[in-house]
């Protein structure tokens, strides 16, 4: 007879290896960002074309998503139950908002379903980053972190990809919507059951939400607020490359690959993060990627043609996803048991400054398409994040952060 301790794992619970967990968590963020935030980024050139929509419209509908994300991560610190519930629930948001998508013309109805799009993409995130980072970190497969985070960049990569084969067969958004919301839901179907317990039902983990109660030092604050630098730096080249480089290059097959190339540089460098946070530390590395970032968004001013554009997609797309995984493993450190909190006002921050920043290109680019002075700004703030991030982790974090991405001794 099995020891009593030993009665619950008789069978083991469907998905419970870390090989299943960092394959569900890939998934779920790769419809999450690729699909739920950033489909609008390759199909805004076509809803263009077709519905005559303008940049600033393009910014509105952009800002609608980021202000549902913003809702999202806030109500994401008071969410009760399951994380896997509200993972569910946010991937069948998505789903079925995109399909909604192509299904009216409506601008105000894109507002709506854009938002609820938003929502959906935060509660996955802050509830799959929690839930996958702790239950890989609790097995001692930290390394595969970086496969999970590779799937933004491949949901990106993915429906970049999707949307050039549309309009090189002269498909319009409708149908590149509905695609879309298809893939979505078809991938929310593949690992549902996965996410259908968190493998240790008694654990506290599974059944609650991420607590009111959070101790607010010096370093949760500056990563909070680097945190929505990132946001505010990244968003402006992440919403509009596609766009930018249409206004150089009209043919698809040239400006199209601009946000493919954004979603192959993100998921390839999730792959290499691991080995650099080995290297430097995790707080350097995010450090350091909010430099080259700041390269990347300076790279269309200083080289205004297709070349800087994609040399932005690169460099954006390369440091996007370094500096998420970069900021939810600090928060993994920083917040300890209360991680969920610090990841839920880490995103909110985030959020706000992705509002802020396609706002900002709607009173700043004039009908000339000129995005030099939103992008200036934008590399200011990163450059100033990146200084500030430099400063070491204070000490008294070093022993929790141990196999999870410490500084080196």
């Amino acid at each position: 007879m099995a020891p009593a301790s030993n009665l619950g794992e008789r069978r083991p619970a469907l998905g419970s290896s870390p090989l299943v967990i960092a394959g569900a968590g890939f998934t779920a963020l790769g419809i999450a960002m690729g699909i739920g935030r950033f489909a609008f980024t390759p199909l805004l050139p076509m809803m263009q074309q077709e519905a005559a929509l303008s940049v600033g419209q393009g910014a509105w509908l952009a800002s609608a998503n980021y202000l549902g994300y913003l809702l999202g991560s806030l109500s994401a610190l008071t969410l009760r139950g399951r994380m896997t519930t509200a993972m569910r629930a946010g991937l069948a948001a998505i789903g079925l908002t995109t399909l909604a998508m192509g299904l009216t013309q409506s601008f105000a109805a894109w507002l709506v379903l854009r938002a609820l799009a938003g929502i959906g993409s935060a509660w996955v995130l802050v509830f799959v980053s929690a839930w996958a980072l702790g239950k890989l970190n609790a097995a001692g497969r930290s390394a595969l972190r970086g496969v999970v985070f590779a799937g933004v960049g491949s949901g990106i990569a993915v429906a970049g990809v999707f949307s050039i084969a549309l309009m090189q067969w002269s498909a319009g958004s409708p149908k590149a919507w509905l695609g879309l919301g298809v893939i979505a839901l078809g991938g929310t179907m593949a690992i549902w059951r996965t996410l259908r317990t968190d493998h240790h039902g008694s654990g506290e983990q599974s059944r609650r939400g991420p607590g009111p109660c959070y101790h607010w030092d010096f370093d949760s604050v500056r990563l909070v607020l680097c945190y929505g630098a990132f946001g505010f730096g990244y968003i402006i080249p992440a919403t509009f490359v596609p766009a930018m480089a249409r206004e150089l290059v009209k043919d698809p097959l040239v400006f199209g690959w601009s946000w493919p190339a954004f979603g192959i540089a993100a998921a390839l460098s999730t792959l290499l993060a691991a080995g650099g946070s080995q290297l430097v530390g995790n707080r350097r590395l995010w450090a350091m990627s909010h430099l080259v970032m700041a390269l990347g968004v300076a790279a269309p001013m200083v080289w205004p043609s297709i070349c800087g554009v994609l040399i932005a997609a690169c460099l954006v797309g390369g440091t996007f996803m370094v500096n998420t995984m970069g900021g939810m493993q600090e928060a993994q450190i920083v917040g300890g048991p209360h991680a969920t909190s610090l990841i839920a006002v880490m995103t909110a921050a985030f959020a706000t400054g992705q509002i802020a920043g396609p706002l900002l290109v709607t009173c700043t680019v004039g009908p000339d398409g000129d995005f030099s002075r939103p992008l200036l700004l934008a590399c200011l703030l990163l450059v100033v994040s990146g200084v500030t991030l430099s400063r070491p982790r204070p000490a008294a974090y070093a022993p929790s952060a141990k196999g999870i991405g410490a500084e080196p001794s």
